[in-house]
């Protein structure tokens, strides 16, 4: 084995793994322990590591070869089943970080900020040491001290705390897209799941709710006060908020939407009066609008928003005042790539395409996917019968209502890619092995 002697867990979650070649198979997710007897420390199990499309599987600690910083270099054939955990296993970032315990020489309570393991003689890892924040009586003001200490100066680990918190783990989950984020808290225990929701901010809770399955999202927006979900929806995309609302019993769904902000709650009834499966249902009421004496320069400058995604970024709509859904009259359609070609002084009522056809929103799925792939087209704009612009069907708005209503959780079949000759297998909590 080479590469570092002692590795810290919360900085390794993230890294590449490699094969000998030097071609990446996924990032490390977690560390999977088995709990011994005290004060015999964790023997480390493996790694859940997280392969295209955001599968997570299992990688036996044998077949790490190296372990440097911001790499691990695996061997042999690898198994491509879904990774379940076991009785008697533990996952170090979704069940050890920010647990709390005790230390058995001066009896201090202690959150776990991380946890180092190391290669013994045997070449078996073991969890070894651990950095830990000593836990202040309430009205003390100053820091907390933060320390190093060995596995076993503790005792009383408590991983069934209610006030575990989720500052480690949020820090580990810090740079993940909502899309990965909404992987990994899918695959946490329910409990540690409810601590990372509370404490995610709202605008970020949004974004990993856009990412989920409408079921998982009403689970998680029910699980909190009625004033806090609706400010989570208030941040969501409009159509995203209608999808999840759409689901949810009349009385709460009139609830909440009195509890959002007036302007929030009138773009989500509008959507809401669509069928989902018609341009009106699947169109966001937020895309680029622009009037006819805006210039280039304004529209490059708004496309350039980081929070637009790229469909809605590819064009803007010019319509007359107000600029807000619905506007005033639909003019038509600026596409980015014109917008590249022209003086920044240009007005982009002077470059605007009248001849593209908006689409009337209860046009079919069927009928939009037409148009859009008939046009090259990556957003339509939606306008009424008096040819005040809506909102915009985007590309992905169209693939996520195409695609089966579970295809977020859906990875292929759960034996695609494995390989009978793949050893995956891993000690019970008995200590036997068996197969994955």
């Amino acid at each position: 084995m080479t590469g570092l002697a002692r590795v810290f867990i919360a900085r390794l979650t993230g890294a590449g793994v490699f094969d000998p070649n030097g071609d990446q198979v996924g990032k490390v997710r977690d560390v999977v322990v088995a709990l011994r007897t005290p004060p015999r420390p964790p023997r480390v199990v493996g790694l859940v590591v997280e392969v295209p499309p955001r599968r997570r599987i299992f990688i036996p600690i044998t077949r790490v070869t190296s372990i440097d910083a911001g790499a691990v270099v695996v061997t042999g054939l690898v198994n491509m089943r879904r990774f379940e955990q076991r009785p008697g296993e533990v996952l170090v970032v979704g069940e050890l970080l920010d647990s709390s315990a005790r230390l058995r020489t001066d009896g201090d309570d202690v959150t776990l900020l991380d946890l180092g393991m190391e290669q013994r003689r045997t070449r078996d890892w073991e969890l070894s040491k651990v950095y830990v924040q000593r836990r202040m009586r309430t009205g003390l003001r100053r820091r907390a001290p933060r320390y190093m200490v060995d596995w076993e100066d503790l005792e009383g680990l408590a991983l069934d705390a209610h006030d575990q918190g989720a500052e480690s783990l949020l820090a580990t989950f810090e740079k993940m897209r909502p899309a990965d984020l909404a992987q990994a808290l899918h695959e946490l225990p329910a409990k540690r799941r409810s601590e990372v929701v509370a404490a995610l901010d709202d605008d970020r809770l949004a974004d990993v709710l856009e990412e989920m399955t409408e079921e998982e999202s009403i689970e998680i927006l029910g699980k909190l006060d009625q004033e806090r979900a609706a400010d989570i929806l208030e941040a969501m995309a409009p159509d995203d908020a209608a999808d999840v609302l759409g689901e949810l019993p009349e009385s709460t769904r009139v609830r909440l939407l009195e509890l959002m902000e007036p302007d929030e709650a009138d773009d989500v009834r509008r959507l809401l009066a669509y069928d989902d499966y018609t341009a009106g249902g699947m169109m966001t009421t937020e895309p680029v609008i622009l009037g006819p004496d805006d210039t280039v320069a304004d529209a490059l400058a708004r496309v350039r928003n980081s929070d637009l995604s790229p469909a809605l970024a590819a064009q803007v709509y010019v319509c007359r005042s107000p600029l807000e859904t619905p506007t005033g009259r639909y003019l038509g359609t600026v596409h980015f790539q014109r917008l590249l070609r022209e003086p920044p002084g240009t007005l982009v009522s002077e470059v605007v395409d009248s001849e593209l056809e908006p689409l009337e929103p209860l046009t079919t799925l069927q009928e939009v996917t037409s148009a859009m792939a008939t046009y090259n087209l990556v957003a339509i704009a939606v306008v009424d019968d008096g040819d005040h612009l809506l909102g915009a069907v985007t590309v992905d708005d169209v693939i996520d209502h195409m695609l089966p209503d579970d295809w977020r959780r859906r990875d292929g079949d759960d034996d695609a890619g494995l390989d009978p000759a793949a050893d995956n297998t891993r000690p019970s909590a008995s200590g036997a092995g068996h197969g994955a």
